[in-house]
């Protein structure tokens, strides 16, 4: 699957942002601690939400849905999600929480996802096991199992979101209190606690770097409209300044995209925050700029390829530090197809800026190496054929109609 990008546009109007894809996903996947029904707004049509959807019909639930309000009735009859399923993407290791606190028993094949470097399991482990889990490794399959699952005092050598929040779901319905130290701070864990709360849970102090959860007895049926996506809304953000537009983003959180409100400050951009939008301009030349990607509320990691795409025309050099994974720069190999000037060094990326971009044949090896090759293609001169297409797919709604409304010329081949 390809998309045509010609070059040269200039992004001028509105754009509303989507449900966050990093926090429906898990939410789709706590709607199996409850076996009420439980009504999700705002579910939006990507191809990550999809596969989600499906592994929850694999493992027993049913569900239906009406004006973009899904449905979800969860009885758990299977304890091994389907491996084809699984291996197409990272958030089914989600799973494990919501089965092992519901089924007590739990089996699993490693995930697979996006290939933007190792991004080991054993924090989600090492916090089953202090829950009370026995884990077993067999074949390529994670297997856990607990009689009970007891409240605990756990530490994260690293705030990872995905180990908080699968933690979160399996403590939910553990006996006790159970303390998660060391936090991922990030508003799609805050998105889900608020979630579980609704569904009679009590968690405390997400968006904290210490959590505490009260385990239930039960939860229960609600209906839960989830956080806008900050991610979607930063490339858009990014799109507007680097094509020298002016866009009104709609359906934002702005205190959730300050790192990127902040940086494209500093490269020169206009940005004028509103209640729940952002107005982003541009007219005079890109500065360069220094990112270190961190954890939230640093600058985050899902940002970094489409501000390369953004930095390569600036005046001067920028750096580029990614600190959280290892091998995320494979995007940069496509961009210098295009005429980009980028230097690696180990984590660092060094990004001296050209005249222009020039269109050419590349392709996306990630949802954000494909979000940077679309603003690049929008910026360079002539046509850009994007080559794997459908990682955008996975995490952008509608983004080529998005797009062509406020001035691209995109189509898909």
């Amino acid at each position: 699957m390809e998309l045509l990008v010609e070059g040269k546009a200039t992004l001028r109007g509105e754009v509303e942002i989507s449900t966050s894809k990093n926090a429906i996903l898990p939410i789709l996947i706590a709607a199996l601690l409850s076996e009420d029904q439980v009504y999700i707004n705002g579910v939006p049509q990507i191809n990550d939400v999809e596969i989600v959807k499906k592994l929850l019909i694999n493992l027993g639930a049913t569900l239906s849905q009406q004006e973009g309000q899904l449905s979800i009735k969860s009885f758990i009859s299977n304890i091994y999600p389907d491996y084809e399923l699984v291996r197409q993407i990272r958030a089914s290791l989600l799973l494990m929480g919501p089965i092992l606190a519901t089924r007590k028993t739990v089996k699993i094949s490693l995930p697979g996802g996006c290939a933007i470097g190792t991004r080991p399991i054993d924090l989600h482990l090492k916090g089953f096991e202090a829950l009370g889990a026995r884990i077993t490794l067999s074949g390529g399959n994670v297997i856990a199992q607990a009689k009970e699952l007891k409240g605990s005092h756990i530490y994260l050598d690293f705030p990872s979101v995905g180990a908080t929040e699968n933690l979160m779901m399996a403590a939910a319905l553990a006996h006790g209190t159970t303390y998660i130290e060391n936090a991922a701070l990030e508003p799609e864990v805050v998105d889900l606690a608020n979630f579980i709360n609704r569904m009679g849970g009590s968690v405390h102090a997400a968006g904290s770097n210490v959590i505490k959860i009260e385990g239930r007895k039960r939860l229960y049926g609600c209906t839960y409209t989830p956080i806008p996506d900050r991610i979607e809304a930063g490339t858009y953000m990014v799109a507007a300044a680097a094509t020298g537009g002016n866009l009104l983003i709609k359906n934002v959180i702005p205190e959730h995209v300050k790192a990127t409100t902040a940086k494209l400050l500093e490269s020169g951009a206009q940005v004028e925050e509103r209640d729940k939008s952002i107005r982003v301009e541009r007219s005079g030349p890109i500065k360069p700029i220094y990112i270190k990607t961190l954890p939230y509320p640093g600058f985050p990691t899902d940002m970094q390829a489409q501000f390369m795409a953004y930095l390569s025309h600036c005046s001067g050099s920028s750096v580029i530090t990614e600190s959280v994974f290892e091998n995320r720069f494979m995007h940069a190999q496509e961009l210098a197809r295009m005429g980009a000037n980028i230097k690696i060094e180990g984590r660092t990326a060094i990004v001296k800026g050209v005249e222009g971009l020039g269109g050419a044949h590349v392709k996306a090896s990630d949802l954000r190496a494909g979000a940077a090759l679309l603003i690049a293609g929008l910026m360079a001169e002539g046509t850009t054929c994007i080559a794997n297409s459908h990682y955008i797919d996975r995490g952008y709604e509608r983004i080529v109609e998005k797009l062509n409304a406020v001035g691209a010329k995109i189509c898909r081949g």
